[in-house]
């Protein structure tokens, strides 16, 4: 699993992770801003009146309301994103992170605004009867690049997989095992029996499943969130000044966190804010084609609206709430996954000065780092590690109060004595399981932090069913992005059999590990952007000739 986490790592660092992608992502954002005169602010107002208005199927095609195009769209894009992906932007970049992401979905609201209204014009009614639609067939009918549509395609599948259902019930599996003790595997067998329930009944069912859900969801998570906050009163205007004050600098050591450069700040706030809203990406509009309307610019409004509700509204919300609660700094009882685990050469400590910079270094591959990881052995007795020249690392962050496990000869775990092989840092034996307090990330992280107010406890118990709703919505979305691109690349014959697949996949996902599934989307995200980015470029002058015309309409 380590060499299969490296070498998706690898693959990443040229697409998603690389310098480049988060220019290219936020450039044509701002290109398509300017270019049409910041629609965001111009049609703001537009846009909700056309979201709560309908028109009459027998005479606009579509399967959908604006509504419920929207719900679907956002039941896609409010997910773990929201929850365990802001608190990984904190995690890996600190609270400077949350800036980019905001960045990304102010942009992100005039990309997602052109990718909408130019697959809506190019959607189409597919052998079943059902409507299809999406940057594939912008690229095939309108831009006539056909190979880059089965890019798109194929990349839509992956993605279905690798960032709509794989991060959503990794996720809930995790928080449910923390919160209630649930053994993953048991989440992963009921939710994939419930997904398979609501996705064979196709669009209709997915929509109806998404309206109703989407608004329940949203005010339970936004409730939550406001007892955190105001709990914690004194802390809001530091936590605002932390996220902006950092934006172009990195933060510094704060606590247990050690501390995060300004390229991973804005390498990983886009990132999670493009995963977050998916503007840029080309999913939604896949979602948005089933909608009853003639007009293609005026879904595209309603689209206007997503990652300023999705990521402006929700995600804020989300990194308040960590952030004025300090749990990001705070270390907790915590299995250690073999991704987050590294055994160090020699003592550190993150309370001596000279120490944490050495560690600073290291853990953000800064040129110049004399800190290795260990290649040899060490001493356990009873659980504890007695060797003296090595230092357990979890989760960025210094490991305290490790205890080595393992499975005894009557079958049952405890605690481990013996020399244990250490080899570029990682554990031999993965039978041995390590146990302690270090920092947490992703769900958990979230989930800490929500038990930070009178609520106490209580307050996960929130996150657990919240985020049970955001991610089970997520994958319900995906899979119909997923069969919508599956028609195009075999027709609709081939959608069942994905959608089997897409459920086995489901559960696999419930017990795997989370750093894998993480990067895994990462990767996915970065395929479909890119073809349609290009794209929307490269019909730059026809998406400004739609916009200039219906501005005319509504005058």
């Amino acid at each position: 699993m380590l060499a299969v986490n490296d070498l998706l790592i690898y693959l990443d660092s040229f697409l998603g992770s690389s310098i480049w992608f988060p220019y290219y992502l936020l450039g044509i954002g701002l290109f398509f801003t300017v270019y049409l005169k910041f629609p965001q602010f111009r049609f703001f107002k537009h846009a909700w009146g056309v979201l709560f208005t309908s028109e009459e199927k027998g005479k606009s095609g579509g399967e959908t309301s604006h509504f419920q195009a929207m719900s679907m769209a956002l039941s896609g894009t409010i997910g773990t994103g929201n929850m365990g992906g802001v608190a990984l932007a904190i995690y890996l970049g600190g609270p400077a992170a949350i800036f980019w992401m905001l960045m990304t979905a102010f942009m992100g609201m005039t990309t997602k605004f052109v990718e909408v209204s130019l697959s809506h014009k190019y959607r189409i009614t597919s052998d079943d009867g059902t409507v299809a639609g999406g940057p594939m067939y912008v690229m095939d009918r309108g831009l006539g690049w056909k190979p880059l549509a089965i890019v798109f395609a194929a990349a839509a599948v992956l993605s279905s997989f690798g960032s709509g259902s794989m991060p959503q019930v990794n996720n809930i599996a995790q928080v449910m095992n923390s919160t209630f003790g649930l053994e993953t595997w048991i989440s992963g067998l009921v939710l994939s029996a419930l997904l398979a329930f609501v996705i064979i009944g196709g669009i209709t069912r997915i929509a109806s499943f998404a309206s109703r859900v989407v608004p329940t969801m949203a005010v339970l998570y936004l409730v939550g969130s406001v007892c955190v906050i105001v709990t914690n009163y004194d802390q809001i205007i530091p936590s605002f000044i932390s996220i902006f004050a950092d934006a172009f600098t990195g933060t510094a050591a704060v606590g247990g966190f050690v501390g995060g450069v300004f390229a991973q700040a804005f390498s990983i706030g886009v990132a999670r804010g493009l995963f977050s809203n998916e503007a840029g990406q080309g999913s939604s509009a896949i979602a948005h084609a089933s909608a009853i309307t003639e007009e293609p610019v005026s879904e595209g409004m309603v689209s206007l609206l997503e990652p300023f509700i999705d990521t402006i509204i929700i995600c804020t919300l989300t990194g308040l709430v960590i952030l004025s609660s300090g749990a990001w700094t705070e270390k907790y009882e915590n299995t250690f996954q073999a991704a987050d685990f590294s055994i160090l050469e020699g003592q550190y400590s993150d309370t001596d000065p000279d120490q944490l910079n050495a560690l600073y270094m290291h853990l953000n591959g800064a040129e110049g780092s004399t800190v290795n990881t260990l290649n040899g052995n060490i001493e356990i007795v009873a659980g504890t590690m007695v060797t003296t020249n090595a230092t357990v690392i979890n989760a960025r962050s210094v490991a305290e109060d490790v205890i080595f496990s393992k499975e005894n000869a009557e079958g049952s775990m405890g605690p481990y004595t013996g020399m244990l092989a250490v080899e570029n840092g990682n554990l031999s034996d993965s039978d041995v399981v390590v146990n302690g307090k270090s920092l947490v990330h992703s769900a958990t992280l979230t989930s800490k932090a929500f038990t930070k107010s009178f609520l106490g406890e209580n307050g996960k118990y929130i996150v657990a069913f919240s985020l049970t709703l955001f991610a089970f919505s997520t994958a319900v979305a995906w899979s119909y992005y997923g069969d919508r691109a599956i028609t195009y690349l075999f027709g609709a014959k081939a959608v069942m059999p994905y959608r089997i697949v897409y459920v086995i996949g489901f559960f696999v996902a419930a017990i795997s590990d989370t750093a894998i599934i993480w990067t895994v989307a990462l990767i996915t995200v970065a395929l479909m952007t890119i073809p349609n980015v290009l794209c929307m470029f490269l019909m730059r002058k026809e998406v400004k000739s739609m916009v200039s015309e219906y501005a005319e309409k509504i005058k």
